[in-house]
């Protein structure tokens, strides 16, 4: 507790980013083999994005969710962190499981975090930033001490392979950190989050929404795959990527020079030079990955950061600023005193703990769907008491498995 005019004020709670993973499908293909089934050319592609080659889930069984809860294993290793201790999940996506439930609920429960609350954010590209700035809210107020905020995308099930114009920019992919309260000063320091929805339909899926369902038509006619105005996009992302940049600087009390390293959406190298260039930032200060992975949405973000630190480009006490636009349209940035000096050691014996601890979580899992089938069953005749006696003694099992 800290005094205030003789008064015990509490101290106030930062929310610093302690681990940190990434999780990418097995398949990659490269502008070449694109060539082979649109007109295209490795050269266009590069030229024109900086992309060389992206990860696609060509597996159906991989998905946003699965993708989502490897890279925040990944995190929760590196923080070496239990995720039974876990206060809340935000995953941001524009390619979720389902309409509902959310995306965040089903990697809640595929991680065993059974004391977290789980929801989605829809902010497309800016999805990961705004995830940030409502997990330091919660943070600073006192209403969570640890959060996972989860982006990941598996938009190749969502793009038209037969548009260039799309098909050749994006890619599947996850990223996902894991955010503690702490009372030592650093950690998100400032955030600024925007959207104008007059150029909602500049990049959009028309259909699968309450405004126009799926129906033999909107399938027809493709509504459901992304439909982008690539340029109006360039020319809102180079201008955007700089103011939001210069708000949150000075939210920040902290000018251009502070900054040690900017970590952009990874969306087209041309828009992130222009910007960057507006900003007066040098090269070594902009990270970028595209090359490897295209545009990934709203897990561009956190995958970017996640190589950042393998290649030891943040350090403690370094500034960064992480910066995002998307439909929406959308914009976000946030500023962040970087604390962690890098990964742990952990012990492999821990490592096999928390191993186990997942497998332990699909076997309850599977328990508590089993037992909600036992249950209706058992009280489809009403009046029977026996029936609601072993339902009564269900639930209680299952309270205390989750105690």
């Amino acid at each position: 507790m800290a005094v205030n005019n003789g008064r015990y004020a509490p101290m106030r709670r930062y929310g610093h980013i302690t681990g940190w993973g990434k999780a990418v499908p097995d398949r990659v293909v490269t502008n070449s083999e694109l060539a082979q089934i649109v007109d295209t050319s490795d050269e266009w592609i590069s030229s024109r994005t900086g992309i060389r080659q992206r990860y696609v889930a060509v597996d159906p069984r991989e998905t946003s969710a699965t993708l989502g809860t490897r890279a925040a294993r990944a995190a929760l290793e590196s923080a070496d962190f239990p995720a039974n201790r876990v206060d809340l999940i935000i995953c941001t996506t524009s390619s979720p499981e389902h309409i509902f439930p959310s995306t965040g609920s089903i990697i809640q429960d595929a991680l065993g975090a059974t004391r977290a609350g789980a929801f989605d954010v829809s902010a497309a590209c800016s999805g990961f930033v705004y995830g940030l700035s409502l997990a330091q809210g919660m943070i600073s107020s006192g209403q969570a001490d640890a959060v996972l905020v989860i982006g990941t995308e598996t938009l190749s099930r969502i793009i038209d392979w037969s548009d260039r114009t799309t098909c050749v920019l994006f890619g599947d992919g996850s990223g996902a950190v894991l955010m503690q309260a702490s009372t030592v000063p650093g950690g998100v320091l400032s955030t600024a989050l925007g959207s104008d929805g007059s150029g909602g339909d500049l990049l959009t899926v028309p259909a699968g929404g309450s405004k126009q369902p799926a129906t033999l038509d909107t399938v027809a006619a493709g509504q459901h795959f992304i439909k982008m105005d690539g340029r109006a996009v360039f020319r809102f992302a180079t201008r955007v990527m700089a103011d939001a940049t210069r708000e949150v600087l000075e939210k920040a009390n902290m000018s251009i020079d502070d900054i040690d390293l900017v970590i952009p959406h990874q969306a087209n190298e041309r828009i992130i030079r222009s910007s960057m260039k507006a900003l007066g930032l040098p090269d070594e200060k902009v990270f970028i990955n595209l090359q490897n992975y295209g545009n990934t949405s709203t897990a561009s973000i956190p995958i970017a950061l996640c190589e950042a630190i393998e290649q030891k480009r943040l350090k403690p006490n370094d500034n960064v600023v992480m910066v995002g636009f998307g439909a929406g349209l959308t914009w976000a940035a946030t500023a962040v005193k970087w604390a962690v000096p890098g990964l742990k050691d952990v012990p492999v014996w821990r490592a096999g703990q928390r191993t186990a601890t997942y497998g332990l979580a699909q076997v309850r899992s599977r328990f508590l769907k089993f037992s909600r089938r036992v249950e209706g069953s058992l009280l489809t005749e009403e009046g029977d008491g026996w029936n609601e006696v072993v339902a009564d003694r269900i639930e209680g099992w299952r309270k205390t498995r989750k105690d």
